[in-house]
């Protein structure tokens, strides 16, 4: 049989595979991905020597099916033997050994009795002040809270909740999906973060537990839209419209001002198959574009600015913050109802810039915006 017949049956018994863990059905989908990687390793093993691009390909999507199996030996042993072939392109190799990390890691956490939810994302920063293996210390945190948030997010919205606006997620949220940050392979500056599962096995949530199973996948979609495609195919995924508002301003945020590094990249390490996202300047320009077009229109009498500055005060529940500018000068914000908590706490004491707009009518500024001004 051809390279297309194996490799079409275990395309086959993967999509079966996805299917049974929607159910919620482990065990089944472990078996058909067993049937998936078997497949796939013979469709490996029916291509000529000289497609070396196509083998690349097959040996790590074997390998990661084998993964997905909960069968890590036989994913090792495969990825080992093709990183020591010689015959793989640079890509395979390097998708390789990324698995094989995640197999060495997935085996110590199981040591340590600690369980994860599926998925695994690498998030590389590149350029300006980063170096290799290093950066700054504040701009890691950050992302790293910014990434969490967005989880938090994410699970709240598939959970039904409302969209929160002030305080922070519940202790349901909190106590059963806590982030984990990892080391990752070199490269500029790389972390990994996966989501622990809850102690009680999602009995807290039964009828959403195969929907918070996949939020990994659910954030890489989401962010891949909101950053990607058009406000018409974020709203297909995300009905609620002040989830996509808030969807968009964290993927903006997390899209780099080019004063601190230049480019963001996130990965998933448990799906080499799926394209990593990459962020830059022009992404954040791109979402604020966005986000400016879908405000509400303002009145005769208003006129829209921009303040930078400090971020020193704010009081949400009296709707109001404070900037204190280059001058010395303290501006006063108000009618800050539609700013998110967690979007708006890491910048006090930041220098940030306010979208508002100049009531002619009161003689106060209103919000409509903030940002860091990295």
């Amino acid at each position: 049989m051809s390279w297309i017949t194996y490799h079409s049956q275990s395309e086959e018994y993967a999509i079966q595979a996805e299917s049974a863990l929607k159910k919620a059905d482990k065990s089944g989908a472990e078996a058909l991905y067993r049937l998936a990687a078997e497949a796939e390793e013979k469709a490996l093993s029916a291509l000529d020597a000289s497609k070396t691009r196509t083998i690349g390909i097959t040996a790590v999507s074997a390998t990661s099916l084998w993964f997905k199996a909960n069968e890590f030996q036989l994913a090792e042993r495969l990825a080992c033997n093709w990183i020591a072939s010689g015959n793989l392109p640079e890509f395979a190799i390097e998708q390789l050994q990324n698995i094989l990390k995640t197999i060495w890691n997935e085996q110590d956490f199981r040591q340590s009795g600690i369980e994860y939810i599926r998925g695994q994302l690498a998030i590389s920063l590149a350029g300006g002040e980063i170096a290799t293996g290093a950066a700054p210390l504040r701009l890691v945190n950050r992302k790293a809270d910014e990434i969490s948030n967005f989880f938090y997010r994410i699970i709240e919205m598939i959970l039904g909740h409302g969209f929160r606006k002030h305080g922070p997620p519940s202790t349901d949220i909190t106590d059963n999906f806590r982030p984990w940050i990892f080391q990752a392979p070199p490269g500029s500056y790389q972390f990994s973060i996966r989501l622990q599962k809850p102690s009680m096995q999602l009995s807290l949530f039964p009828d959403k537990s195969p929907e918070v199973e996949e939020v990994t996948k659910k954030f890489m979609q989401i962010l891949r839209t909101a950053t990607q495609e058009t406000w018409e195919e974020l709203e297909r995924i995300v009905d609620n419209y002040d989830y996509r508002i808030g969807f968009l301003r964290m993927s903006r945020n997390l899209a780099p001002t080019g004063r601190i590094f230049n480019s963001l990249e996130i990965k998933s390490t448990n799906d080499p198959d799926v394209f990593p996202i990459i962020l830059f300047p022009d992404s954040r320009y791109k979402l604020n574009e966005t986000l400016r077009y879908q405000r509400d229109a303002m009145s005769q009498d208003t006129h829209e600015e921009q303040i930078t500055g400090i971020l020193r005060a704010l009081h949400l529940d009296n709707d109001w913050l404070e900037i204190s500018q280059d001058n010395g000068g303290l501006i006063r914000v108000d009618q800050t109802g539609d700013i998110i908590d967690d979007i708006v706490g890491p910048m006090v004491n930041q220098k940030v810039t306010v979208d508002v707009v100049f009531s002619n009518a009161s003689g106060r500024y209103l919000y409509r915006d903030i940002q860091l001004e990295e």
